[in-house]
């Protein structure tokens, strides 16, 4: 099964602020989410039940924010962020614009 893969501007903006090399290695992870949007080193990130799934991948020390919903097939990258300093706090804004 695949999913279509929807990247939100603001994550593409930061992306845009990366370094080459760590880019192309996000947008690869970004769209591979289409064929497996969970792979081993993603996690599920703790949040009130929805009718998605938020959902962390880990790329060294980089971290895409996305969140899956089986009911579409679709899979909606929010943010990359680099790890340290990013620590989660402003995953309830990230999680309201789906709303």
């Amino acid at each position: 099964m695949s999913y279509r893969v929807w990247i939100d501007p603001s994550a593409i903006a930061e992306l845009k602020g990366t370094p080459g090399h760590v880019r192309q290695r996000l947008k690869r992870a970004m769209l591979a989410l289409g064929t497996d949007p969970r792979p081993p080193d993603s996690k599920p990130l703790e949040w009130p039940p929805e009718h998605f799934e938020p959902r962390r991948l880990k790329l060294r020390n980089w971290r895409i924010v996305y969140v899956v919903d089986d009911d579409v097939s679709w899979v909606w990258v929010l943010a990359v962020r680099k790890r340290p300093p990013y620590d989660y706090g402003d995953i309830a804004a990230l999680f309201r614009q789906l709303s």
